[in-house]
């Protein structure tokens, strides 16, 4: 026996013995090409028949992975399943001859294995469209058995770390990713529709920035630089604005160094776009509008559930300020705290997080996120954010402590951010000073200056609002699943200790 045998289990190696006998009879388990070509889908035999599309006697051609099968001595009837659903199939001795039916399929083949049938469609007795096998041949052997068809896969683990197995053994995980799919495409044709430009950044940057987060960190040996995989899009993203684009998008992978939790992942899907000679107001009604239209082209409907909740994404959303949110679920005006000392003790003494290094926009976001936010089930757009917490935004007209930011929360979740992007070069150099004062020398968040940004700016930058959402939580939101592992395909694990 091989080494590699030495922990297979009794199915496992009465798989790999059928291999040889398959070998042996000359039949090669994994050919290089089909020997028919396939016709149609499971979905297409069956709806091309239902319609009478098919003339009389007319094989067609199928493929797909054994799912079920039922023997009756003679005969048989099985299901295979390709991308499109599973289709019956019935095979007989008569028909298929004792060496194809008996030493081939009765024999040979297993649930799991991908088989390729010609025959021609017909409706049993039980009123199920069925195709009569003529032909029979095997594609892929299987040499690991399938999950049980009752039970499927439940074990959390196994189900993310072995996302195969979830798709294989749970049909209605494919929904999610499918869902995701459309989602991305919908909110791709929207924005198209608008005029906007779909563009690619670096994801290998000098210099990270754009967002509040550690990077990931790498070495070119050719070059003898480091570099860092992007946090965000949005610095490379208003340089084209500065270059002459108007509208630009960008939907792509971000990569942030941080803990995960249900609704982090320290990669993740993201979209930004810049809209030129528009502010925080105007980019508010097209969130809601490009939100509400990607949930009817998805779902067939603005009206979700989440968690529970019923969520009617129709627009207007309601709109309310940080300031108002804030004093509405808490009791505090952080308006009379006007500093880090005093706002820090009217947090502690409603029993808040207050750390000892937060300054004082951080303590305001810190009760947004721990007393709002849970509470902001239907759409709704907080607005108006601190100043030093914001350092990308054009500040509110007679306001210096606040700026034209948004984010917007669904079932109480933040989903996106947003501001009036800053546009004055100089400015925007105090703004990046401020904040590398503010952080202390080792704050992981603490972003370099990124002085090429600067230049570009100087040479023009139109004004614009920008935007970023995350589209993971949009699955999450649109196909009712509360944790981002569910709807992203390779979610991120602790590796496995040895032994596990």
């Amino acid at each position: 026996m091989d080494d590699s045998e030495l922990n297979l289990n009794e199915q496992q190696l009465v798989r790999r013995q059928k291999l040889t006998e398959l070998r042996d009879l000359g039949i090669e388990p994994y050919p290089l090409h089909l020997p028919r070509e396939r016709t149609h889908t499971a979905a297409e035999a069956i709806a091309a028949f239902t319609r009478g599309e098919l003339a009389e006697g007319q094989t067609v051609t199928l493929v797909g992975r054994m799912m079920t099968v039922r023997v009756m001595g003679k005969a048989a009837f099985a299901h295979i399943e390709d991308g499109s659903g599973r289709v019956q199939i019935y095979l007989k001795r008569d028909v298929l001859g004792e060496a194809v039916y008996d030493g081939l399929f009765r024999k040979l083949v297993d649930l799991g294995d991908f088989l390729t049938v010609t025959g021609v469609m017909f409706t049993t007795r039980s009123g199920e469209v069925t195709c009569e096998a003529h032909e029979l041949g095997l594609l892929s052997k299987t040499l690991n058995p399938l999950p049980d068809k009752w039970h499927g896969v439940k074990d959390v683990e196994t189900r993310f770390r072995q996302r195969y197995v979830d798709l294989l053994a749970n049909p209605e995980v494919r929904d999610v990713f499918i869902t995701r799919a459309k989602i991305v495409k919908a909110i791709r044709r929207y924005l198209d529709d608008n005029g906007f430009l779909e563009v690619e950044t670096p994801v290998l940057q000098p210099l990270y920035g754009g967002a509040a987060a550690r990077p990931f960190t790498t070495h070119h040996n050719q070059l003898k630089q480091e570099l860092f995989l992007r946090i965000s899009f949005e610095l490379y993203l208003k340089r084209l604005l500065v270059g002459g684009f108007e509208r630009v998008f960008e939907i792509g992978r971000d990569f942030r160094n941080e803990g995960v939790s249900y609704k982090h992942n320290p990669e993740f899907t993201q979209l930004e776009f810049y809209a030129a000679y528009w502010d925080y107001n105007d980019v508010m009604n097209f969130t809601e509008q490009m939100i509400a239209t990607a949930a009817q082209d998805v779902l067939g409907t603005t009206t979700i559930t989440f968690g529970g909740h019923t969520i009617n994404l129709s627009p207007p959303w309601n709109r309310i300020t940080m300031r108002e949110a804030i004093a509405e679920f808490t009791g505090i005006d952080y308006a009379d705290y006007p500093d880090a000392a005093s706002l820090s003790s009217a947090v502690r003494a409603i029993g808040g997080n207050a750390p000892e290094t937060a300054s004082w926009g951080q303590l305001v976001d810190g009760l947004l996120g721990d007393y709002v936010e849970p509470n902001l089930i239907q759409p709704t757009f907080i607005t108006e954010y601190p100043r030093d917490i914001s350092p990308l935004a054009k500040a509110l007209p007679g306001d210096e402590r606040h700026v034209e930011r948004f984010e917007y929360f669904i079932g109480g979740m933040e989903m996106g951010n947003a501001f009036t992007e800053l546009n004055d070069p100089l400015e925007q150099r105090r703004r990046f000073e401020d904040l590398q004062k503010l952080f202390a020398a080792d704050d992981e968040e603490n972003n370099p200056i990124d002085e090429d940004y600067i230049h570009a700016m100087a040479y023009g930058m139109p004004p614009n609002g920008g935007f970023g959402t995350g589209i993971d939580r949009l699955a999450m939101l649109f196909a009712d699943k509360h944790s981002i592992r569910e709807v992203l395909l390779y979610p991120h694990l602790r590796a496995k200790e040895e032994g596990q």
